[in-house]
């Protein structure tokens, strides 16, 4: 299921291989929260800008169209028309970022609906069945993503929830999988680390989940408002406690400059909608560093996005033609945005892939890392 092919200090290249197909790693998961990426970019898209592995939402799912209609569709992948890999989050993140609107016990938690308001329960078991329902290859452990800073007292006892739900929702799912009419009996789950900024607790809690053998296991709670610093040292403290044989999931993560250092640090799997929100904004990522396509600068710049790029927006359009659009309201200047930041975050992970491989990851890294941190000229 999965297999390291190659180290480079800490940082792995390997391959994890699902029912929908074979995941090259390091892997960057492009955000479909709703079954499509924000900007009007459809699953026939995701193939040319190079994504191997598409990533939804539980929670918005649940909420609409309704994870049964999905089902009755055959499945997010027969509905949306994706047919690789694909992974669904737990809903967790969502449901605790409705902090007026929720109440969190140990059955789960009780939250309303950002839609229409009307009162919904999420648990463990509920969480597990609506991913099942949904298709998806990876389900992610329904868990609770605390505040940074969080008080240590609090931080320690969600660990503990956390872990204990962590064990209904793999009963659950074991369950699901082996009914006669599970939609992707193949999907497997993924265990979450949490412990909020405190390395103790992180490292109690990633040893306690690893002992549940799950197939894979992220780390999450950061990217949340932490110094990136403070990000990369858990990641470090908690690194040695993961299973080495099972895929290493950062989740929420994060800059080109994030993914380069994490994957440093010995992480496989990478997912944020950084990419697809900023370029909706005119932010656009290239090999130089990132740039504004909204500035007044690029009125009559002929160039492409990025000149080293091979997207089918650099092939084909100019930056004084993207800048006219974004300018002009147009949701082509979306569309073509987000596909060519979408487009650079494969082709980064790519590039990593092929630097492992080659073993010059050191040096890719001390070429890119800063600089892709930066602004582009």
């Amino acid at each position: 299921m999965f297999q390291v092919i190659k180290t480079e200090g800490a940082a792995r290249r390997g391959e994890f291989t699902c029912p929908h197909g074979t995941v090259q790693t390091p892997v960057f998961m492009n955000v479909g929260t709703q079954g499509a990426i924000k900007g009007a970019v459809s699953a026939l898209d995701l193939k040319e800008l190079g994504c191997q592995i598409e990533l939804s939402n539980t929670y918005h799912l649940h909420l609409r169209p309704g994870d049964g209609v999905v089902r009755q569709m055959g499945g997010l992948h027969k509905f949306m028309g994706w047919d690789g890999p694909m992974l669904t989050d737990s809903g967790g993140f969502q449901v605790f970022s409705l902090a007026g609107l929720r109440k969190i016990g140990e059955e789960g938690v009780t939250f309303s609906s950002h839609i229409d308001g009307r009162r919904i329960f999420m648990g463990p078991e509920e969480s597990m069945q609506i991913q099942s329902n949904l298709g998806s290859d990876v389900a992610m452990a329904f868990d609770e993503c605390v505040e940074n800073p969080a008080p240590y007292d609090y931080a320690k006892a969600s660990c503990e929830r956390t872990l204990r739900w962590l064990e209904r929702c793999k009963r659950e799912h074991d369950r699901l999988c082996a009914l006669p009419d599970c939609v992707n009996p193949g999907q497997v789950l993924f265990g979450i680390n949490q412990g909020a900024t405190y390395e103790d607790l992180r490292v109690w809690h990633m040893r306690e989940t690893a002992k549940l053998d799950c197939a894979g296991y992220a780390i999450g709670g950061l990217a949340v408002g932490e110094p990136t610093q403070v990000m990369y040292r858990i990641i470090e403290a908690v690194e040695p406690h993961m299973p080495a044989d099972k895929p290493r999931y950062l989740m929420g993560v994060g800059t080109p400059s994030n993914i380069i250092e994490a994957v440093a640090r010995g992480v496989d799997f990478f997912d944020c909608v950084m990419p697809a929100r900023n370029a909706r904004h005119g932010k656009l990522f290239t090999w130089e560093g990132a740039l504004n396509l909204k500035n007044e600068r690029f009125k009559l710049d002929e160039r492409p996005i990025d000149p080293r790029c091979g997207c089918p927006v650099c092939r084909s359009f100019s930056r004084a033609y993207l800048r006219h659009l974004f300018v002009a309201g147009e949701m082509l200047a979306m569309r073509l945005a987000v596909m060519h930041n979408l487009y650079f975050y494969n082709e980064l992970v790519r590039r990593i892939r092929e630097a492992l491989d080659a073993g010059q990851f050191a040096a890719f890294r001390a070429e890119h890392s800063e600089k892709l941190a930066g602004r582009a000229e």
